[in-house]
């Protein structure tokens, strides 16, 4: 199974994670995949981050190297404690995308990925997902993350994903 990039249409779901030999995750369902980096640990632009929707979203994925995605809502007092860290990680790395969706009037969007609870945080590199995970985090893992991120290499992450898909399937998934 090839692995799709986000160019031409979202993933229909995030599926179930499994961890692999080399540290992260890799999403297998539905014939969609995502890989993610195991961690250790209003209006258009609001200022240096930008509001996503579904009629935005693959512009702005494909027009970046990196794209961090916060998943949140309003009503949300964990999104509203994390939204500043994130506000002050977009300032400390222009040349990151950094993109909010409002869970609350980008509900497919959200349902496209599965979002079952925020605040969740998704990255993609070279319109790949490689991580997903929901819940706020100190400003601190948020940088060893984006870190994590700017150092991996995507010609390995892409030659495990087609080793991986050629090797038998292991047993335990993560959901």
């Amino acid at each position: 199974m090839d692995c799709p990039s986000v160019g031409g249409a979202a993933p229909s779901r995030l599926g179930a994670f499994r961890n692999t030999p080399w540290g992260i995750w890799v999403a297998r369902s539905s014939g969609n995949c995502g890989v993610g980096l195991e961690d250790e640990t209003e209006g258009d632009v609001e200022m240096s981050t930008v509001t996503l929707g579904e009629a935005n979203f693959e512009e702005v994925v494909a027009g970046s190297e990196i794209v961090l995605v916060d998943f949140w809502a309003g009503w949300c007092g964990p999104c509203r404690t994390f939204a500043p860290i994130y506000e002050k990680a977009a300032e400390k790395y222009p040349d990151i995308a950094f993109a909010k969706v409002d869970t609350e009037n980008e509900q497919s969007l959200a349902a496209t990925f599965g979002i079952m609870s925020i605040p969740t945080l998704l990255a993609f590199r070279d319109q790949i997902l490689i991580y997903a995970q929901p819940g706020a985090v100190p400003a601190p893992v948020l940088d060893d993350l984006i870190q994590k991120i700017i150092r991996l290499d995507m010609d390995d992450v892409r030659r495990r994903m087609v080793e991986t898909d050629r090797g038998p399937a292991t047993a335990g998934g993560r959901s």
